[in-house]
């Protein structure tokens, strides 16, 4: 994406079918991202958030841990690393059940599938021009689920 430079951002890319792994880490390079890691299920994916980790791809199906679990258990406080990471929900299923379970889980932004480079382009300029505020609620820890301002 013209005007952006994101080769200082590491990505995890976090899903249980390679080739899509290998499509998401293919298009980050396109992008300029230097390092990207892959995580083929949930448990590894947060052992990588030990270390460096700016930005996280997330199916939502997976086995044995699904995105929305990843997704909270990246939100626990007590006991993930980084509990603030952007993190971007990848799937095919762009329901509104499923945009809002993601959105109460601590998703950041929505990917649908198919992917491109300006869809995955568009979604990481979301996360650096546009951070969202973290709130706590009861149950809740994560991202403003609001898109608006309160008027």
């Amino acid at each position: 994406m013209a005007g952006y430079d994101f080769g200082a951002v590491t990505a995890l890319v976090v899903d249980d079918a390679y080739n899509m792994r290998r499509l998401l880490s293919t298009i980050l390079t396109a992008l300029g991202i230097r390092r990207v890691l892959t995580a083929g299920d949930g448990e590894e994916a947060l052992a990588a958030l030990h270390g460096p980790v700016d930005v996280v791809f997330t199916d939502y199906l997976m086995e044995p841990m699904d995105g929305m679990a990843l997704t909270r258990r990246i939100r626990d406080e007590a006991t993930s690393p980084k509990p603030f990471v952007p993190v971007i929900m990848v799937t095919g299923l762009a329901t509104p059940e499923t945009v809002g379970g993601a959105r109460e889980a601590g998703v950041t932004e929505f990917l649908v599938k198919p992917v491109s480079v300006k869809t995955v382009a568009a979604r990481l300029v979301a996360v650096i021009d546009h951070p969202r505020p973290f709130v706590r609620q009861a149950g809740f820890f994560g991202p403003d689920r609001r898109r608006r301002a309160a008027s």
